[in-house]
C-alpha cells in the first residue's frame, strides 16, 4: 500500500554538458516514463555562492573529496545554465539515483542515464585537470534532497497538481 510518506520529493540539476549537447528531452523523458512528476523547473546560470552552498554547505563535496575536486566541479558547473528541477513520486530520491547511475560514468550500468550518455571516468579527469561531464546532478538521499529543494526552490515555484498517469504509478 503507497502511504503519504512514500511520496517523495527530489531535486535534480541538468548540468551544462547535459543543456549544451541537447539532451534535456531525452533524459527527462526517462523520468516521466516511470511515473515520476515535474513539480518545479527553471533554467538558471548560477554563481560561485549558489554552488559552492550546494556542494559543500550541503553536499559536504569539500569534506568530502578535497578543495581540488571542489574547485573543478565549481568551474564545470559554471561553464553555461543549468536546469534545476524538482520530480515527486513513490520513493522518488531512490528511483532517481537509480535511473541516473554511478557517479563515475565509466562506470555506470548501461540502461543509465550516465551510463547510456556519458563514458568519462575519474582517472581520465584527473589527468586533464577537469571535472567528469556526467549530466546530471540528483540528490543523494531524503535530508539531501529536502535541503536542496528548499535551497533551491521557493515554496511559489513548486506545484500541486494531479497527473492523469497517478492512477497507475501510486
Amino acid at each position: 500500500m503507497v502511504t503519504k510518506s512514500n511520496i517523495q520529493r527530489t531535486f535534480i540539476i541538468f548540468k551544462p554538458d547535459a543543456v549544451q549537447r541537447g539532451v534535456i528531452g531525452e533524459i527527462l523523458s526517462r523520468f516521466e516514463k516511470v511515473g515520476l512528476k515535474i513539480v518545479g523547473v527553471k533554467m538558471i546560470a548560477p554563481d560561485k555562492h549558489q554552488f559552492h552552498k550546494h556542494y559543500e554547505d550541503i553536499g559536504k563535496m569539500i569534506s568530502r573529496r578535497g578543495m581540488s575536486a571542489f574547485n573543478v566541479t565549481l568551474d564545470f558547473m559554471l561553464q553555461g545554465p543549468v536546469i534545476a528541477m524538482v520530480l515527486e513520486g513513490v520513493d522518488a530520491v531512490e528511483l532517481v539515483r537509480k535511473l541516473v547511475g554511478s557517479t563515475e560514468p565509466k562506470s555506470a550500468l548501461p540502461g543509465t542515464i550516465r551510463g547510456d550518455y556519458s563514458h568519462i571516468g575519474f582517472d581520465y579527469a584527473n589527468t586533464k585537470g577537469k571535472s567528469v561531464p556526467n549530466l546530471i546532478h540528483a540528490s543523494g538521499d531524503l535530508n539531501d534532497a529536502k535541503q536542496e529543494v528548499d535551497y533551491w526552490f521557493s515554496n511559489s515555484e513548486l506545484y500541486d497538481y494531479t497527473a492523469t498517469h497517478e492512477k497507475f504509478t501510486r
